[in-house]
C-alpha cells in the first residue's frame, strides 16, 4: 500500500510569541520526539495527542511499521485521521490503521476500522481492500473443528461478498481459494459432530449431519465419507433402500475412492448392492 506524491504542506504551530519562532526544523524533530514518547506510553489504541502535520505523521507511522511496530503505526495512522480530516491523506490513513491493526493481530479494531472506511468512503478505489482485510481478519481466527466455527462462517460470508461485489479485483482469486478452504472447515466440523453422534448411536443426528455436508459443502474433500456415514447409518437404522441409494451416489461420483469400497463390502455382508439413484 504504497503512499502517492503530493505537494507538501506545513499545518501552523503555536507560537509564544513573534519575536520567539522556533525552527520547523527544531519543530519536526520535537514532534516526532513528543509522539514516539506519547506511543510508547499508550494504552492499546490511546495515547496524547500531540499535533503535527500529515507529512510528520505519515513518517513516522511508515517508520513505526518498518521497525515491525505494528500497533504504534496503527495509533499514528489513526492521528492522521483524527487531527486532519479532511486531508486527502485521512482517508488512506483510515485504511493503513486498519491494515496495522491486522497486523498487529488486533483484528477486532482492524475489522472496525475497515468498516468505518467503507462506511465513508464506499466507492473508493480501495473498497475491495477493505472487504479482503474484514474477511482475513475472520479467517485468520479461524479455530481448530472440535471448536465453534462462527469466525469461520463470518469468514466465509466476508469472502463471498467480496467476490460477489468485486469478480474481478486483484483479492477476487485468493477470496475464492479461502472460500473454499472455509467450506472444507466447516465441512469438517459438520464430520466432528456426525461421528459423535453416530458414535453415540444417535443415528437419526449423525445422518442430518452428513447430509449437510453433501448438500451443502458438495464440493468439499469430505463428501465420499459423508456418503459412505450415510450408508453406515442407514443400514444401522435398517433403512437399507437408502443405504443403497448412498451407495449408488457414490459409486457415480467416486468410483475409485476407499469410501465407495467400504460401502459395497458393507453392502455385500448384508445381501444388499448398491442400485441406481
Amino acid at each position: 500500500m504504497s503512499m502517492k506524491n503530493v505537494t507538501k504542506k506545513d499545518q501552523a504551530v503555536n507560537r509564544v510569541s513573534h519575536g520567539h519562532k522556533t525552527s520547523r526544523r527544531f519543530r519536526t524533530i520535537f514532534v516526532i520526539a513528543a509522539l514516539a514518547v506519547a506511543v510508547a506510553g499508550c494504552s492499546r489504541d490511546k495515547i496524547n495527542y500531540f499535533e503535527a502535520d500529515v507529512h510528520t505523521l505519515y513518517s513516522k507511522a511508515h517508520e513505526f511499521m518498518a521497525a515491525g511496530q505494528f500497533r504504534f503505526a496503527a495509533v499514528t495512522f489513526d492521528e492522521i485521521e483524527r487531527q486532519h480530516p479532511y486531508s486527502v491523506w485521512a482517508r488512506r490513513a483510515t485504511l493503513m490503521a486498519a491494515y496495522n491493526h491486522y497486523l498487529s493481530n488486533d483484528y477486532d479494531t482492524a475489522i472496525l476500522a475497515a468498516q468505518r472506511f467503507l462506511a465513508l468512503h464506499p466507492g473508493n478505489r480501495d473498497a475491495p481492500y477493505a472487504y479482503y482485510l474484514i474477511a482475513s481478519c475472520f479467517y485468520e481466527q479461524i479455530a481448530d473443528v472440535a471448536r465453534d466455527q462462527g469466525l469461520t462462517e463470518q469468514a466465509l460470508m466476508s469472502f463471498r461478498e467480496l467476490v460477489r461485489r468485486y469478480p474481478d479485483s486483484d483479492y477476487a482469486n485468493d477470496a475464492r481459494l479461502k472460500i473454499g478452504l472455509a467450506e472444507d472447515h466447516l465441512a469438517g466440523k459438520e464430520m466432528t459432530v456426525g461421528r459423535f453422534y453416530m458414535n453415540a448411536q444417535e443415528y437419526l443426528a449423525a445422518v442430518n449431519r452428513f447430509q449437510v455436508v453433501i448438500h451443502k459443502f458438495q464440493t468439499t474433500s469430505h463428501v465420499p465419507e459423508a456418503l459412505h456415514r450415510l450408508v453406515e447409518n442407514y443400514v444401522s437404522l435398517g433403512v437399507f433402500s437408502e443405504a443403497e441409494k448412498a451407495a449408488a451416489v457414490l459409486g457415480h461420483n467416486f468410483p475409485e475412492s476407499e469410501w465407495y469400497r467400504h460401502s459395497y463390502d458393507l453392502l455385500v455382508n448384508k445381501g444388499l448392492s448398491p442400485i441406481d439413484g
